[in-house]
């Protein structure tokens, strides 16, 4: 099971295994206070690719095409994080303000269309 926070909300022990899928450390939160278990720069979309965005709801489709094919290329990251979902209870925190376009949004659902246990 995976789930989605804004890393500035209040750690909980039902968040399970903390993922920050953020390429860029969260501004002004220390490790302590975001209590990430692991960082995940490279499941992140590209610097480019978030610039591109921009946060724009417009342009969520496109973002979301780019990205998911990026992720394809990302065979380690994807079956760790296959493997990571199965044992367990997963959050992924991110920073964004936007709660519906945000790259964890995207990858939690790309996961989840691609859930099989298919190798990449």
């Amino acid at each position: 099971m995976i789930k989605l926070k804004r890393v500035y909300e209040e750690p909980s022990k039902d968040d399970g295994l903390r993922i920050l899928v953020e390429r860029l450390w969260p501004r002004g939160l220390t490790k302590e206070r975001a209590a990430v278990d692991l960082w995940l720069k490279d499941a992140a979309p590209s610097p480019e690719l978030r610039k591109w965005f921009g946060h724009e709801p417009e342009k969520w489709d496109e973002f979301c095409k780019r990205y998911w094919a990026d992720l394809e290329r990302k065979n380690e990251i994807i079956e760790l994080l296959k493997k990571k979902s199965r044992e367990g209870i997963v959050t992924f925190v991110y920073a964004a303000k936007d709660e519906e376009h945000n790259g964890a949004v995207a990858l939690k659902k790309f996961l989840e269309l691609n859930n099989t246990d298919r190798k990449y």
